[in-house]
């Protein structure tokens, strides 16, 4: 049998966390439960009417989307969180897919799920932070034309950098890369890390949508 990806680890990990959890408890996605994120993750991936609504969070799309989480969410939680561990269609399952979209996606809402249930940072994972700083180097790229007009740095404990916008001025975020990731993706409350330099620049960084 073949190895499992990091992607499908964190997939089934998150499925025994929303197991254990059920269906109410929170999660760092602002007004969603468990049984919320279960639905999100089964639509995103077998509904490709859901992409624009989860890309532009607005108007009839969005909509659209609501509804469609809604009707899955409505199977019971048990099923559609068995839906999730039973995995994507083909096309998720690619590597190139898998080892960007769906390590980022469920890494993420893995997090989303401990951190808002009071489970810290996992220290004992480094084959994941690995993972993670390569992914970091294909995102940011996107990421930091947002960081305006300032530059940014990320940097690791143990002497990674990667420059993600030049300045001056310039700030420096310094964490685990499973930090940078979370506070590149909007949850910044949960994220253990440093930002510094100039004022100006973290100023640039904390105002800039960073999100993908």
């Amino acid at each position: 049998m073949h190895e499992p990806s990091l992607a499908q680890r964190e997939r089934a990990e998150l499925c025994d966390l929303l197991e254990e959890l059920g269906p109410d408890a929170p999660t760092l996605d602002e007004g969603w439960t468990t049984a919320d994120l279960a639905a999100h993750l089964v639509v995103r991936e077998r509904d490709p009417r859901t992409g624009p609504g989860i890309v532009l969070r607005r108007g009839r799309a969005a909509a659209l989307t609501a509804r469609l989480q809604a009707a899955e969410k409505a199977k019971g939680y048990e099923a559609v969180v068995a839906r999730v561990r039973s995995g994507p269609p083909w096309w998720w399952k690619l590597p190139g897919v898998d080892g960007t979209a769906g390590l980022n996606e469920f890494f993420l809402h893995h997090e989303d799920v401990r951190r808002a249930n009071g489970r810290g940072r996992r220290v004992d994972r480094p084959d994941l932070d690995a993972a993670l700083w390569r992914l970091l180097r294909f995102v940011t790229r996107m990421q930091g034309r947002r960081v305006r007009p300032a530059g940014l740095e990320l940097r690791t404990p143990d002497g990674g950098r990667l420059v993600v916008r030049k300045g001056p001025p310039s700030a420096v975020l310094t964490g685990a890369p499973s930090e940078l990731v979370l506070y590149l993706a909007g949850r910044r409350s949960a994220a253990e890390l440093t930002l510094e330099g100039d004022q100006a620049a973290i100023d640039a960084v904390r105002a800039a949508n960073l999100s993908l």
